[in-house]
């Protein structure tokens, strides 16, 4: 009876961490990580493709990561473009910077040459990493064929990761966060760099 009880507890055990995860239906409602937590451990391609793992990034160095929706979203843009003005402070702080989109390697290349960026554009075109910082969302279905073209095909389920930023310690520890489901709305650059002065 108490070994049956045991594989009982262990079978549901089981069938909850094996459970998927349920994407929400709307920005407002993900359930991000906080800060203090871990990033999790996953994969990421950069710009040739090649699978790297962002745990093993960000313990290069302290890091500015960045989730934004893709190269073709215009308030993306406009924050890409900020970022460049900000990497070379950053970079004399000691910090890496990485932007973390749903574009596939080849539209990240596009985004690299329009914006004329100098710091790491990477490839979540499975929205992947996303999912495990708890940004991603159900898009509307007008954006299928923009999320299709723009991660290559990958972007199978319709997700979209809600604007994020993060400053990262070695260990991956997230020291300041700001997610806002607003997507016209984004941390502006003094804040950001006040936040990454104090974190130093």
């Amino acid at each position: 009876m108490k070994n049956a009880i045991v594989l009982g507890l262990t079978l549901l055990l089981t069938a909850f961490t094996n459970a998927p995860v349920e994407i929400p239906q709307k920005p407002e409602d993900i359930s991000p990580l906080l800060v203090g937590e871990t990033i999790p451990d996953v994969n990421i391609m950069n710009l040739n493709g090649t699978v790297m793992n962002l745990k093993a990034e960000v313990a290069k160095k302290p890091t500015l990561l960045v989730f934004y929706r893709g190269g073709w979203c215009p308030f993306c843009t406009k924050q890409l473009a900020e970022l460049r003005t900000l990497e070379p402070n950053l970079t004399r702080m000691g910090y890496q910077l990485l932007a973390v989109s749903t574009d596939s390697p080849d539209n990240l290349k596009a985004s690299m040459d329009k914006e004329k960026l100098n710091y790491t554009l990477l490839s979540d075109a499975d929205l992947t990493a996303a999912k495990a910082f708890g940004l991603a969302f159900k898009a509307s279905p007008n954006y299928a064929a923009t999320l299709e073209k723009g991660s290559g095909g990958k972007n199978v389920d319709n997700l979209l990761p809600v604007p994020a930023v993060f400053l990262l310690d070695k260990q991956g520890v997230i020291k300041f966060e700001y997610i806002n489901p607003n997507m016209k709305e984004r941390i502006s650059a003094k804040l950001l760099t006040a936040a990454a002065e104090a974190m130093m």
